[in-house]
């Protein structure tokens, strides 16, 4: 019952200092109370366990097969209990302390297939007002290049380089990096340059390569893409797939990496800082060279009789 009633008080704590959201509070109360429950069967009080009896309490959920995301996520709401325990003189030592936690494995959101976002691209070309061109440029832009979409509002009219194939991106900690274009994309852009005065207000010029009448800040925004590419998506019945202009941008790297190119090219192209981030797509290239060796190995050709 006392220990019932320090969890009650913890739970306050997330809600009132750590402003934690209310499904979080919600987990991490289950999760303690579990926690409550196996020193319980082990005659042990808070103020006993030790860092032995957390890792045994674990060891359970990993070996029966829990994700190592809900282990992460039981450690923590441990560790921060125990952390209120201590600053509340409940316990001496933190025996969470000692206890590496695991690491969560990077997963990839489900990728859009090729024939998938063909037809997303063939659909907003059908609409040939100003809007659906400018809306087709931008889907364009993000396939081709995958680029992030807030680097995409934000692109400057001085970011294209004419007849160059490519564009100027500032990224993340305002650093720059040219990311290539096909000529395909390079035409789209020329096309809505034609229409793009229809977007600036009283005709004043505008350092934005897509700005609009309706925004503050100028430029089209991440929320108004967002409505229109769902739009779009409901047309075709990609509506329950969840499209996001972040989904494109995995798109277009599984579907480079899965035709051969570079880790690293693709990590310029992307913007990544450290390449560790561009390896979350490498299951691309084991399920792509899987096939190699299957489809070219000698052993491959060999009967089993």
């Amino acid at each position: 019952m006392k220990d019932i009633l320090i969890l009650e008080n913890f739970i306050e704590v997330l809600a009132s200092e750590k402003g934690l959201a209310t499904n979080t509070r919600v987990s991490y109360k289950n999760d303690i109370l579990q926690f409550l429950k196996y020193i319980e069967t082990k005659r042990k009080k808070l103020s006993e366990v030790i860092s032995k009896d957390v890792e045994l309490y674990i060891s359970k959920f990993t070996n029966q097969g829990f994700e190592k995301s809900t282990i992460s996520r039981k450690l923590s709401a441990l560790s921060h209990f125990f952390i209120f325990l201590l600053e509340e003189k409940i316990i001496k030592k933190n025996p969470i302390q000692e206890i590496e936690l695991p690491k969560q494995l990077k997963k990839l959101p489900k990728i859009l297939s090729i024939s998938q976002v063909d037809k997303l691209i063939h659909k907003s070309r059908e609409d040939k007002t100003i809007n659906g061109i400018r809306l087709n440029t931008m889907i364009e832009i993000l396939y081709a290049t995958g680029i992030r979409i807030s680097e995409l509002v934000e692109m400057k009219l001085s970011s294209i380089y004419a007849e160059k194939n490519f564009l100027l991106i500032q990224g993340k900690g305002n650093k720059e990096r040219l990311v290539p274009i096909s000529e395909n994309t390079e035409d789209k852009i020329r096309k809505f340059l034609e229409v793009r005065s229809k977007f600036l207000v009283n005709n004043s010029e505008s350092k934005w390569l897509f700005p609009s009448k309706q925004s503050s800040s100028g430029h089209i925004t991440r929320q108004r893409f967002n409505q229109l590419l769902n739009n779009l998506c409901e047309k075709i019945s990609l509506n329950n797939f969840n499209v996001s202009p972040h989904k494109l941008r995995h798109a277009f790297a599984t579907h480079l990496l899965a035709n051969g190119v570079d880790l690293r090219a693709l990590q310029q192209m992307l913007g990544h800082a450290d390449i560790s981030t561009t390896q979350i797509y490498t299951h691309v290239l084991k399920d792509r060279l899987k096939k190699i060796v299957s489809d070219n190995h000698p052993l491959s050709k060999i009967e089993i009789n």
